[in-house]
């Protein structure tokens, strides 16, 4: 297997990161015939509120179009289902059906054993968990101005 090379940029040794962890995640679902979107969307959605298209497509990664193809192809199988949204009725709310949360709680329970096989072997989740944060808010704020 290789390892981050020191003298790689942040970004690249992040890209390499990503890479192996989707890769990982791919492998946990599979069995499943579940997609990385597919699951993205139903993780968003178990939380039982609701969430507009807008929403699901940012915490999926998906662009509004391949979401809503998704987001048909799951209604279709009943996985999940659309209701107005009750404060602004041109929008569309989304939820998962029992059948969508019988496969999210199925799926989580394979996720949730890979990830954790992940922090055991990092060691400090917690700290890790910490560091991402701190990166991701500092990754939201403007950047520098180049220095001319």
């Amino acid at each position: 297997m290789s390892r981050l090379h020191p003298t790689h940029g942040l970004t690249h040794q992040f890209s390499q990161v990503e890479r192996r962890l989707t890769a990982r995640l791919h492998a946990v679902l599979a069995p499943e015939e579940c997609s990385i979107e597919e699951w993205r969307v139903l993780e968003l959605l178990a939380d039982d509120r609701g969430h507009t298209m807008t929403e699901v497509a940012e915490h999926a990664l998906l662009l509004a179009p391949t979401l809503t193809k998704l987001v048909d192809r799951l209604a279709s199988v009943n996985l999940v289902y659309r209701r107005p949204d009750p404060e602004d009725r041109r929008r569309v709310r989304v939820y998962l059906t029992p059948r969508g949360d019988d496969r999210y709680r199925r799926l989580r329970h394979h996720v949730t054993a890979s990830e954790g096989e992940l922090l055991t072997a990092v060691g400090d989740a917690a700290t890790l968990a910490e560091l991402l944060a701190r990166l991701s808010d500092a990754l939201d704020e403007r950047p520098r101005a180049e220095v001319q």
